[in-house]
C-alpha cells in the first residue's frame, strides 16, 4: 500500500508540475523506477524463502504415496532406493501404454459400435491393476461363462507382482478360491496361509481329548502314531454321519485335525486320513463357509499337486465336493475320482468305473506290475515310466475324454479282526451293492456311457449291481448305458480260495466273502445264471483274462486261485494269461499285451460316443 501511494503522488507531482523542462521530468520516473524495482526484488526474495521454509517443514513421503499408488496393502516387501527409482520409471511408462490402450478400446467399440463393459472404461483404479480387478469382478458374475473363464483367466497368470496375488488372495470370494485350487499349475500365491491355529497344552493325546485317552495310553507302549490313526478311523466313521459333521466343525475339529496334519508330515497315512475326513465333510454343503476359513483349501492345493498318487487322489476328492460351480456329482466316501483331478474345459464322453476285488484297493490293485530285475540293473527308462496307477497315467493320457472313477471297500480274508458283530452282513455281496449303487448314483453314474473293469470279487460285485439296478426304477440309465464290462480273473463258478479256507476253517475262520466264493454256494450259482441271460439281453461286450500261473498264499500254499474255467462268464472272449491273480490287473508296461488288449476293447465299446472308428 505504501508503495502504491508513494507512485501516485510522484505522479501527482508530474502531472501538476508546470515546468516545461523534459529532463526533469524524466529525472523523476528514473528515481520511481529505481525505487519500484528494488521493492519488488525484495517481495520476490521474501516470497521465496517462505516457499522454502514451508517446504522444510512439511515433507512428504514420497514412499508412502508410492505405496498408495500401487495399493500394496498387505505383505509389502521393502526394495532399495536405485530398485524404487527404476520401478517409478516403468510403472509410469507402464501407466502410459495402458492409458492408451484403453482409450483405443473404448475408441473402437464406439467405432465399430460393439459392447463393452462400462466398468472398464470408468474404473478408479490404476491402469496397470485394470486387468487384475476387472478378473476379480468378472469371478463374481451370475453368469456362470463368464465367471469360469474369468476364474481360468486369472489362474493363468504366472507373472504378476507377488502384491497382486496376495491382493486378489484377500478380496476373492469362496468360489473362486476353490476354482482356483482346482485349476492345474495354479500359483500357490492366490492362496493365504491358514489363519492361527488356537493354543493348546502340550502332552497326552490333547488333539482328541477325552478322559480315558490318556489313561489307556499309560497303560502299554503303544506309539501315540498308532493312537492316533485309531483315533482317526473313527473320525471317519463319525464324519459319515450328517448330524456327527456338524458336531465335528462345531467343537472345533477343523483347526485340530488342521494341527495334526502340519505335526504329522512324515506320516503319508495321517495326513491322508485327515484328508478323507474333509472330504466326508465337505459333501454338506451348509459346512463349505467354515472349511474354507479355517484354511484348508490352501491346504488341498498343495495336496493335489502331490506325486503321490493316493495323497492326491483324496484331495481331488475333497476339492470336488466343494467346487459346487462346475461339479454338480458328489463323491462319498470310497468313491474316487482319477481323472480328471483339475477343472478341464474338454468334454466328458464317457465313465470307466475300477472295482477291485478280495482285499485290494482303489489305487494298489491298478498299480503297474513291479519288474522282477534287481533294483541295481533296472533302466533309467524303467523307472520314469513306472506308475503307481495305470488307469490314472496311461489311460488318461490315451483317452482324455474319460472320467476314470474308483471305489474302495473293506474285505477281509479271516473274520479273526472282525470289528463289530454286524459286519457279517455289512460284508454280504447283495449288502455292498446296494451301498455302491447308492454311492455311485451320488457320484453321477449313469448319466454317461460307462465300461465297468473289475478284478477278481469285484467282477462279482458288478454283476449284483448291475442286476439291482435293472430292478430299480432309478436306476435303469445306469443299466442302459453300460457297454461293456471287463473281468480280470473274476470267480465267476467259484474259487479255490474259498475250498482252500473251508478246508482249513477252524484256524482260519474264512470271512463271508471267501465264503460267498465258494463252488457249492447257490447264491453264486444263480449270480452267474440270472447275469449271463441279462448280459445276452442287453448286448453287453465283454472280455475275461483268466490267469494261468499259482499264486503264492502265505509261506507254504500256492494256489490257482481262479482256475480257467471259472474265469469265464459264458459269453465273450476269454484270454488266458501267464500271470498269476494278483499280477493279472497290473500290466508290466503300457506296450504289454494285457494293457493294449485292455485299451482295444474300451476303444471298441465307445467309439460311437467317443466319435471314434
Amino acid at each position: 500500500m505504501s508503495l502504491a501511494a508513494y507512485c501516485m503522488i510522484c505522479c501527482r507531482r508530474i502531472g501538476t508540475s508546470r515546468s516545461t523542462k523534459s529532463d526533469r521530468q524524466w529525472k523523476d520516473i528514473r528515481k520511481i523506477a529505481t525505487v519500484t524495482s528494488s521493492l519488488f526484488l525484495g517481495g520476490c526474495l521474501f516470497i521465496t524463502y517462505e516457499v522454502l521454509l514451508q517446504k522444510k517443514h512439511r515433507t512428504l513421503d514420497t514412499e508412502a504415496v508410492e505405496q498408495e499408488n500401487m495399493k500394496s496393502y498387505i505383505y509389502v516387501d521393502t526394495i532399495v532406493s536405485a530398485q524404487r527409482d527404476l520401478q517409478g520409471i516403468t510403472n509410469k511408462a507402464r501407466k502410459e501404454l495402458h492409458q492408451a490402450v484403453r482409450r483405443a478400446i473404448v475408441a473402437s467399440a464406439k467405432f465399430f459400435k460393439t459392447p463393452i463393459d462400462e466398468t472398464f472404461s470408468n474404473l478408479s483404479v490404476d491402469a496397470h491393476e485394470c486387468a487384475m480387478w476387472l478378473l476379480l469382478k468378472r469371478t463374481q458374475s451370475k453368469n456362470r461363462t463368464v465367471r469360469l473363464q474369468a476364474v481360468q483367466d486369472l489362474a493363468a497368470n504366472h507373472h504378476w507382482h507377488d502384491y497382486q496375488y496376495r491382493t486378489v488372495a484377500q478380496a476373492c470370494d469362496m468360489k473362486t478360491i476353490i476354482g482356483l485350487a482346482r485349476s492345474k499349475d495354479v500359483d500357490y500365491r492366490f492362496f493365504l496361509p491358514p489363519p492361527m491355529l488356537p493354543k493348546v497344552d502340550d502332552g497326552g493325546l490333547w488333539c482328541f481329548g477325552g478322559n480315558g485317552l490318556p489313561y489307556a495310553e499309560s497303560l502299554s507302549l503303544v506309539p501315540s502314531e498308532k493312537v492316533e490313526i485309531f483315533c482317526l478311523q473313527a473320525l471317519v466313521k463319525h464324519s459319515k454321519v450328517s448330524t456327527h459333521c456338524e458336531k465335528i466343525v462345531a467343537k472345533g475339529g477343523l483347526q485340530l485335525l488342521q494341527r495334526i496334519y502340519q505335526l504329522r508330515q512324515d506320516s503319508a497315512k495321517i495326513r491322508r486320513t485327515i484328508v478323507r475326513i474333509i472330504g466326508n465333510l465337505a459333501l454338506h454343503e451348509r459346512l463349505h463357509p467354515a472349511i474354507v476359513c479355517s484354511g484348508w483349501v490352501s491346504l488341498l492345493a498343495e495336496e493335489l499337486k502331490s506325486p503321490r498318487i493316493i495323497q492326491c487322489s483324496h484331495a481331488a476328492r475333497a476339492l470336488a465336493n466343494l467346487d459346487r460351480d462346475t461339479v454338480q456329482e458328489k463323491y462319498p466316501d470310497g468313491v474316487y475320482v482319477l481323472h480328471p483331478q483339475c477343472r478341464t474345459s474338454e468334454p466328458i464322453k464317457a465313465d470307466i468305473l475300477f472295482v477291485h476285488g478280495l482285499l485290494g484297493a482303489a489305487f494298489k490293485t491298478w498299480r503297474q506290475q513291479d519288474s522282477e530285475q534287481p533294483p541295481n540293473t533296472k533302466g533309467a527308462h524303467d523307472a520314469d515310466d513306472y506308475t503307481e496307477c495305470w488307469p490314472k497315467t496311461w489311460l488318461a493320457s490315451d483317452i482324455p475324454a474319460l472320467r476314470i472313477v474308483s471305489v474302495e471297500y473293506d474285505t477281509q480274508l479271516s473274520d479273526w479282526k472282525a470289528k463289530c458283530p454286524d459286519d457279517n452282513y455289512r460284508k454280504s455281496i447283495p449288502y455292498r451293492s446296494n451301498e455302491l449303487l447308492n454311492k455311485l448314483k451320488s457320484a453321477g453314474v449313469g448319466e454317461r456311457p460307462i465300461i465297468w473293469v473289475s478284478h477278481s470279487m469285484g467282477g462279482l460285485l458288478v454283476k449284483k449291481m448291475l442286476l439291482d439296478a435293472s430292478r430299480n426304477t432309478e436306476m435303469k440309465a445306469l443299466v442302459k448305458n453300460t457297454r461293456g464290462i471287463l473281468f480280470y480273473s473274476v470267480p465267476h463258478h467259484g474259487s479255490r480260495l474259498a475250498e482252500y479256507s473251508v478246508n482249513a476253517r477252524f484256524l482260519l475262520f474264512p470271512s463271508v466273502e471267501v465264503k460267498e466264493l465258494s463252488k457249492d454256494s447257490p447264491a453264486l450259482k444263480q449270480l452267474n445264471e440270472s447275469f449271463l441271460e441279462f448280459a445276452k439281453e442287453n448286448n453287453y461286450k465283454v472280455l475275461s483274462f483268466a490267469e494261468k500261473l499259482p499264486t503264492r498264499i502265505g509261506r507254504m500254499v500256492k494256489l490257482h486261485v481262479v482256475p480257467v474255467e471259472s474265469a469265464g462268464l459264458g459269453t465273450g472272449e476269454l484270454i488266458p494269461v501267464d500271470v498269476n491273480h494278483l499280477n493279472i490287473c497290473k500290466p508290466k508296461r503300457k506296450d504289454s499285451f494285457i494293457y493294449k488288449r485292455t485299451l482295444h476293447f474300451i476303444q471298441d465299446a465307445l467309439a460311437e460316443d467317443l466319435g471314434g472308428p
